[in-house]
């Protein structure tokens, strides 16, 4: 590099010579010396600035490439590879200007070095430009904080208008600043004064450069920044999966066997995949029939490194099960073959969760997890790339087909299903005591969605419902107690003095005792008011908090949500103003005798096969494998 360097000092030397021959003014000669340098390596310039537009152009293909095959980066890897290549990109070539740049950087301090004490006349505007500022002090100071301070005005124009640098995140920005910044200073203290007016002059030239650059080759004419904004929140999204999710040295290996065992077999014929462990109830029945009355292996994958179906695999051969991250989910998705793929995820292909890129004819089913809506309840288009849907009811076949129908998109296979876990609450619900002595029971549950009822309107609630002598039991949702405890801390303070036998406040969301055996019911937007209903046949209140709303054109469908409809059949719907009485409308609601039979009768009208525990399920499911097996 030395070699290099000194090789270079004898041409900028020539020049800075004619420059001082020209003004005799050492000063105004490293000026024009300065100017006449960004000429000479202009070319360079113009390259890195066509390079840094290329690399802007193709980051939008480069994100939809991460976002596409999110967590393997091998792949990544082997298709970004394939993309510069079709694109003649060569990373590489970009350290080829930095290069330059830096051996040119040497030479110009070799040449400036070599002028001091030859006879050159080194003052310049008071400066004496052959001192060094922290061996001289005094006003030479005001060179290192001068370098320092053009180096902060290059550092800004280039956060905001460089097409590359403007791109990156603001960490990178301002910690390249930062570093900027600290060198520049440093270096000016420890180089003569001639130096540091070169370092001045060069990152003022460069700012007038970066703007004439930016006019003559502008960077809005090659990239598409709608695009670029469009594919990097994408990736976000995907980014966000695994925020926050701490994933020990011991999953991870578990992951990654599991994963290799998941593809080490051939021939999957059905595989299940649950987010975590309690969504195995929604399998549970359809499981259970599969396994009693046909010998298929059931392949269930799991993003819960603690999902109870591990244990349940243990007593069952049959079951293999695997744990697989959400972020390597992504790819295993893509890379799937199986005959048949059962999920309660919606919005399939919408987001990270792909249909498979190596085999074309899978069945993918979509299984219900509640039962509200799906035009209301999910997001626009969730379902349009299922091929199956189960139905819990006949509100769902007439929200698939309208919404069909509006978009046009292809008819589904609909499935008479049901919903077993229904059947299991009523059940539940029958088997347990659902009466107590002493005062009525009621029992607050709300969701934990903005605006909910501990958000909004608790007080009102527990002091009108305590005040009238009922037996009051508030059960937060787990995931409103999970995110916020301080607030569900600052409630049960409140009423400290009020807490005993009449006012409970329930954290052990895993028993059901107290659901039960309530009289009476009040909740906002949450699924537990149509459970609870359907299940006990006793009433429901529902309080009119901000509804629940996932698709904001679900009106264009022109049918009533599942849940709205049963606000009114279940027991009565309120405006939040009219928790303070919520005293007199349960005891309206309470005269009325509730009836398990009623509820029966509700669930046949408004389920389908009350009572089936997803045989329907499994007996659609065993009908399609016995298809594919002779197709």
């Amino acid at each position: 590099m030395e070699k290099i360097s000194e090789l270079i000092a004898i041409p900028l030397g020539a020049v800075m010579d004619w420059c001082y021959s020209f003004l005799n003014n050492y000063g105004l000669a490293i000026l024009l010396f300065t100017l006449i340098s960004k000429i000479i390596l202009l070319p360079v310039s113009v390259w890195v600035q066509k390079n840094s537009i290329k690399m802007v152009q193709i980051q939008p293909a480069v994100n939809r490439i991460k976002a596409k095959y999110y967590g393997d980066a091998d792949t990544i890897a082997e298709e970004q590879a394939k993309m510069y290549k079709d694109v003649h990109y060569r990373p590489m070539l970009t350290l080829v200007p930095l290069f330059i740049q830096i051996v040119l950087l040497l030479g110009v301090v070799a040449v400036i070095r070599a002028r001091i004490g030859s006879g050159y006349d080194m003052n310049f505007l008071g400066f004496d430009l052959s001192l060094v500022p922290s061996e001289a002090m005094g006003k030479m100071l005001v060179v290192p904080f001068a370098a320092a301070l053009s180096a902060a005005l290059l550092c800004i124009a280039q956060n905001h208008s460089n097409v590359l640098q403007a791109e990156q995140n603001k960490l990178s920005q301002w910690g390249m600043s930062i570093l900027s910044v600290g060198l520049s200073l440093f270096l000016g203290f420890f180089v003569p004064g001639g130096i540091g007016l070169y370092w001045i002059a060069s990152n003022l030239f460069a700012i007038l450069q970066l703007y004439l650059l930016n006019a003559a080759i502008p960077p809005k004419k090659y990239v598409d920044y709608d695009e670029l904004e469009a594919s990097r929140k994408a990736l976000a999204e995907l980014d966000k999966l695994n925020a926050g999710q701490v994933i020990s040295k011991e999953d991870k290996a578990r992951e990654k066997a599991d994963y290799k065992r998941f593809f080490s077999i051939n021939n999957k014929h059905l595989v299940f995949y649950s987010e975590r462990s309690g969504f195995y109830r929604y399998y549970k029945d359809m499981i259970e029939v599969l396994l009693k009355k046909t010998n298929v292996k059931i392949h269930y994958v799991t993003n819960d490194p603690k999902d109870q179906i591990f244990e349940l695999a243990k007593a069952e051969p049959r079951i293999l099960p695997y744990y697989i991250s959400i972020k390597k989910m992504v790819t295993l998705m893509m890379r799937l073959e199986c005959d048949l793929m059962v999920m309660t995820t919606p919005d399939l292909d919408n987001f990270y969760l792909k249909r498979s890129l190596m085999k074309k004819d899978i069945e993918y089913i979509y299984v219900p997890h509640d039962p509200s809506s799906m035009h209301m309840g999910f997001r626009d288009h969730a379902l349009d790339h299922f091929d199956t849907v189960f139905m819990t009811g006949p509100h769902i076949k007439e929200e698939v087909r309208a919404t069909e129908k509006l978009y046009g998109t292809k008819e589904k296979t609909l499935v008479e299903f049901g919903y077993p876990l229904m059947d299991e609450l009523a059940e539940g619900a029958a088997s347990l005591p659902t009466s107590h002595d002493g005062p009525k029971q009621i029992l607050i549950a709300p969701s934990w969605q903005e605006d909910n009822l501990l958000d909004s309107v608790a007080d009102e609630l527990i002091e009108s419902l305590y005040g009238a002598g009922f037996r009051v039991i508030v059960r937060p949702h787990p995931e409103y107690a999970k995110r916020w405890p301080e607030k569900l801390k600052m409630l049960k303070e409140k009423y400290a003095d009020k807490e005993g036998d009449r006012l409970v406040f329930e954290y052990d969301f895993s028993a059901s005792s107290s659901v039960y055996s309530s009289d009476l019911l009040i909740t906002d937007w949450s699924g537990i008011g149509i459970e609870f209903g359907l299940a006990t046949g006793k009433p429901v209140m529902f309080v009119n908090t901000k509804m629940k709303v996932e698709n904001p054109n679900w009106e264009a469908i022109g049918i009533t949500p599942q849940e709205i409809r049963l606000r009114s059949v279940l027991g009565k719907a309120i405006e939040k103003d009219e928790a303070a009485h919520a005293d007199q409308i349960a005891a309206q609601l309470l005269a009325k005798p509730s009836s398990p039979e009623d509820a029966a009768a509700l669930r046949e009208q408004y389920f389908y096969h009350s009572g089936s525990h997803g045989s329907y399920g499994a007996k659609y499911l065993i009908e399609r494998l016995t298809h594919k097996s002779k197709s």
